[in-house]
């Protein structure tokens, strides 16, 4: 998979379209589990998710498929990332990993707020106030728009809870 210092592009081609095919095969068994047809009322709620894993699973086995096709062609020597550029990537992957992570036990809300501010902070230099600031206010934008206008509940964690919501 790797050669010398660098990691070979259809390596990771492979990669992110295997991932694609999960999305894809998970989005359509759900929607065929919700129910994906058409009612006499019109579409039940799987209909239009069910298009759009196809679509996610066909263009995944699509890229798969040319790069095995192109696999002796090309030889390999396309690069994705020098070891010095991907350890840049996990640089962004592992925090955003965190966050993902941190949702189900913060709450969508509380994380984000921390995830903002902590990468303003680490990445932009700016103040812890004005990180913090800009956090709460994204937090809270997110927060109005979810679950008092359009009424969609969203993960939330002890502070949600502690508040009432």
């Amino acid at each position: 998979m790797k050669t010398g210092s660098h990691l070979q592009m259809r390596w990771m081609e492979l990669l992110v379209a295997s991932c694609f095919v999960g999305v894809g095969l998970l989005v359509i068994t759900d929607s065929i589990r919700v129910g994906n047809a058409w009612g006499s009322d019109g579409p039940e709620p799987g209909y239009f998710p069910f298009y759009i894993g196809c679509l996610l699973l066909g263009g995944a086995v699509w890229v798969i498929l040319q790069t095995l096709l192109a696999w002796k062609q090309d030889g390999g020597k396309e690069v994705f990332a020098e070891k010095h550029e991907f350890n840049l990537m996990l640089l962004m992957l592992i925090p955003t990993a965190v966050f993902t992570a941190a949702i189900f036990v913060l709450g969508i809300y509380v994380a984000s707020l921390i995830f903002v501010a902590a990468f303003m902070v680490w990445q932009g230099k700016y103040s812890y106030f004005k990180s913090i600031t800009v956090g709460a206010g994204i937090s809270a934008a997110l927060f109005l728009l979810f679950e008092i206008w359009f009424l969609l509940p969203l993960p939330k964690g002890l502070i949600e809870t502690w508040l009432g919501y």
